[in-house]
């Protein structure tokens, strides 16, 4: 596993249990010689996700869309920066770019960005591996509904096996990088 995406928010959140685990996970990458591919910006994780791994000389590929870029939240110091010309390029982008996804906290659009690399596992897009770093029980809810689905008949168990979810940065990256 060369390179993996990290999807997370633009936000910092409440708990600093949530930053305090981006750091961990980031200073574990760059550790094990794994490139980042992140969203670009600046602002909350995202910035944590770029500082960190500016910090420990990781390699950092951000992919921001022009309408964020013009709102000034882009990472100019990260080292490479695709700007693209909307969302869907952006996860497209993204995708290509990876080995792999980790969901760290985050919004409506960090549950749009992994949902949507699930659904194409899911249709034979790609089988690169998808996972969730639970930090403080954050995902548990969601998770929970993957379990409402597949009883509801909705989910492929197979979907819902794929998705590697873990608390601990160790854990998910021994399962991670295994898959």
């Amino acid at each position: 596993m060369n390179r993996l995406a990290i999807f997370c928010g633009s936000k910092l959140g409440n708990n600093s249990a949530y930053e305090n685990a981006t750091k961990q996970l980031v200073q574990e990458l760059v550790k094990q010689g794994i490139e980042i591919v992140y969203g670009g910006g600046d602002v909350g994780l995202m910035g944590v996700v770029a500082e960190t791994a500016i910090k420990n000389d990781g390699v950092i590929t951000g992919v921001i869309p022009d309408k964020l870029y013009e709102m000034e939240v882009a990472h100019t110091g990260i080292t490479k920066l695709y700007r693209v010309k909307d969302m869907h390029e952006r996860k497209a982008l993204m995708a290509d770019l990876s080995d792999g996804f980790i969901a760290l906290p985050g919004g409506v659009g960090t549950l749009e960005e992994m949902t949507e690399v699930m659904t194409w596992a899911q249709i034979g897009y790609h089988s690169k591996p998808c996972a969730f770093l639970n930090t403080n029980g954050y995902y548990n809810h969601f998770i929970s509904f993957f379990d409402h689905m597949e009883k509801e008949g909705f989910l492929y168990k197979s979907i819902h096996a794929q998705a590697i979810v873990e608390e601990k940065v160790s854990e998910l990256l021994k399962k991670l990088i295994r898959n």
